[in-house]
């Protein structure tokens, strides 16, 4: 094994690992929003309210994402890709470790929310300009006919971040009485990000700056202020990417956080039986998103990511109807999590970093993937459990409201990565064209 293949087998394990500590911190505080903080952190007068108050400060830490994606994304721009992955993971792991450190309602009062809410918002500027400098040292490391393949790997961080919260939680839950679990079992899961944070430093630290960003540093290329630059030579592909993010956000948010609390209250499965069909679905798209990763090198970014958004948005009407069909079957529950979240969404996230990297170039690519990816998980990610709460509640505990937003995302998702398809290919034929013209000149 060579040198450059080593270098790039060390940047992608500490993308991935890095990837799945930020993700497993984030994603903890959604899977026990409806279990613990809505309880113990926003009680009311119903389960509803509190579901969705404790929803809301999930959402919080979404908005604060794309703060936290424009500002490493210039530093990333104009210092480098590395650095920002160190503060990054120290940020996300401090404030974890607060969350689960904070004395409920009952024991502090209104100072209980208050300080859940600013470590929430300290974890989503911390996620925000993580998930860009992962993506982008396997990207800028990676060789051009296995981009794709390089850039899916981070994006398994996510799966596994989900797979270890739920799994984590599921096992103190199985592990102790509610009683316990309650007072302080939840808050283990959130201490033992101390011990994540530090294994995910030592891998980090050991990785080197990436040779595009370095010969761009090299030859003083770096933009002034990366996000106007950005604005001014890249304003189609902002917007474009902005629409086709959507879908993403959207059906990941319903499967791995919203259906936890749809099976326990409206169809009256077990918390450990919800939590074990977001795990199964976990595991079958940790699997799928380099597959998919690799079948983008082949087939093209933008056609797969726009076929893929219509036929995710599509199977959430069989997900949702197995769900209130089921009379109970977990079986059937767990196959309508596990073929469409695990399976089909691949195809989805396991292009979206590679297809988001090629709307940008070096000089500005941190903050372009960064803000897009961030600010679109404000609508897309944060505020879809809010939404589809209240879907379902003015739909009587029916979900075909639910159904309907996700497939208008869908819709709009796929419209826009058609569009970035086929202005890619006027480039392409207009690259072409100047090419022939350039070899006439010169005879």
């Amino acid at each position: 094994m060579n040198t450059s293949k080593k270098a790039l087998r060390r940047v992608a394990a500490a993308s991935v690992i890095g990837a799945i500590i930020e993700w497993y911190d984030f994603f903890l505080y959604g899977v026990v929003a409806s279990l613990v903080i809505n309880k113990l952190y926003f009680p009311a007068g119903d389960a509803a309210t509190s579901t969705m108050l404790a929803y809301a400060t999930f959402a919080i830490g979404f908005m604060a994402r794309p703060l936290g994606g424009v500002i490493f994304g210039h530093f990333g721009d104009k210092v480098g890709r590395k650095s920002m992955l160190v503060i990054t993971l120290m940020i996300m792991g401090t404030s974890t470790v607060a969350i689960g450190l904070i004395p409920t309602y009952a024991q502090i009062g209104y100072w209980a929310p208050g300080l859940l809410l600013f470590a929430r918002v300290v974890q989503g500027i911390g996620l925000g300009g993580e998930w860009g400098g992962a993506i982008l040292m396997a990207y800028e490391y990676a060789p051009a006919n296995r981009k794709g393949f390089y850039a899916s790997l981070p994006q398994i961080g996510l799966s596994v971040g989900v797979l270890l919260s739920a799994a984590i939680i599921a096992g103190l839950s199985a592990t102790l009485s509610d009683a316990q679990f309650m007072a302080w079992g939840w808050r283990l899961a959130f201490g033992l990000s101390f011990l994540f944070v530090l294994f995910g430093l030592w891998i980090r630290l050991k990785v080197m700056e990436t040779p595009e960003f370095a010969k761009m540093k090299h030859a003083h290329g770096e933009a002034k202020v990366p996000f106007l630059d950005m604005c001014k030579r890249f304003p189609g592909n902002m917007l474009l990417g902005l629409g086709a993010r959507h879908i993403d956000g959207v059906f990941f948010n319903i499967f791995s956080v919203f259906t936890i609390s749809y099976l326990t209250s409206n169809i009256g499965i077990s918390r450990g039986e919800a939590l074990i069909g977001v795990m199964i679905g976990a595991v079958v798209l940790t699997i799928f998103i380099p597959i998919f990763g690799r079948v983008s090198d082949s087939v093209g970014r933008p056609r797969l990511y726009a076929f893929a958004s219509l036929l995710i948005a599509a199977s959430i009407y069989p997900a949702f109807w197995i769900f209130t069909h089921a009379n109970g079957n977990t079986a059937l529950i767990w196959a309508a999590i596990a073929v469409p979240y695990g399976i089909f969404y691949a195809a989805v996230y396991g292009t979206v970093a590679v297809f988001l990297c090629e709307l940008f170039d070096a000089r500005v690519r941190y903050t372009g993937i960064s803000f897009v990816y961030q600010f679109s998980s404000v609508t897309a990610g944060g505020l879809t459990p809010i939404i589809a709460t209240v879907l379902v509640t003015l739909a009587g505990g029916s979900p075909w409201l639910v159904c309907a937003y996700v497939a208008g995302s869908g819709l709009v998702s796929s419209m826009c990565a058609f569009v970035i398809n086929r202005r890619a290919a006027y480039d392409k034929h207009d690259e072409q064209l100047a090419s022939k013209y350039r070899c006439r000149l010169s005879e």
